[in-house]
């Protein structure tokens, strides 16, 4: 598929502009690196900095990136596809315990 790269490290497809496998972390080969000099920034780290207030985090849920102005992952590459569910889980419920029976002394 074209707009993919292949992982060194677990053969997996990704998406073209992936800094890490999202499948095993490996970095990848020929990554962007993030400029601290302003006067060699690239145009992904010209947005300044991100409101935290405002953000959206990546929809896949091992991923820790942030959804940039294209609609993509910034470290993952994968596409936006809305909040994560949250998973439902079982309300604790208190197990019945058995109440303690009465010893009765024997004289």
């Amino acid at each position: 598929m074209l707009g993919e790269l292949t992982c060194s490290a677990c053969n997996r497809s990704l998406p073209e502009k992936s800094r890490y496998c999202c499948w095993c972390g490996e970095e990848l080969a020929g990554a962007a690196e993030v400029s601290e000099d302003p006067e060699l920034a690239t145009e992904d780290d010209a947005e300044g900095p991100i409101d935290l207030a405002s953000r959206k985090l990546c929809s896949d849920g091992t991923c820790i990136g942030v959804i940039g102005p294209d609609g993509r992952c910034k470290e993952c590459g994968k596409p936006y596809t809305g909040e994560p569910e949250p998973e439902d889980e079982p309300e604790d419920e208190p197990e019945d315990e058995p109440e303690p029976e009465e010893v009765k002394e024997e004289h």
